[in-house]
């Protein structure tokens, strides 16, 4: 039993705290566990297609992965493929030159 109970069990007409009783709060949209956004998942899948027209396999169909991959191609100079290459995020223009050097 709340505080506000023990003053007047019963509900009073006027009183902020019988109001505030009454209220419910709902996550609504804000919830971790919506769904995302039609237009957005639709942006991620055509930007991971024109990835993979472009030769290129990220990690996932994310926007980070997929971006992350583009980078690394760009720096490698090749396609870059996450089954056999490192870490996108990790591919920075000094690692591809050394990447390269060596054949890998």
């Amino acid at each position: 039993m709340s505080l506000h109970q023990k003053d007047h069990p019963v509900f009073i007409e006027g009183c902020f705290g019988c109001k505030i009783s009454t209220l419910a709060i709902g996550k609504g949209d804000a919830s971790s566990d919506a769904a995302m956004p039609k237009r957005k998942w639709e942006g991620e899948l055509q930007r991971y297609r024109d990835a993979r027209k472009q030769g290129i396999q990220p990690a996932g169909t994310t926007m980070n992965k997929i971006i992350a991959a583009e980078k690394a191609s760009e720096n490698l100079g090749r396609a870059y493929n996450a089954e056999k290459d490192p870490n996108a995020k990790h591919i920075n223009k000094k690692t591809a030159t050394v990447m390269n050097q060596l054949g890998v």
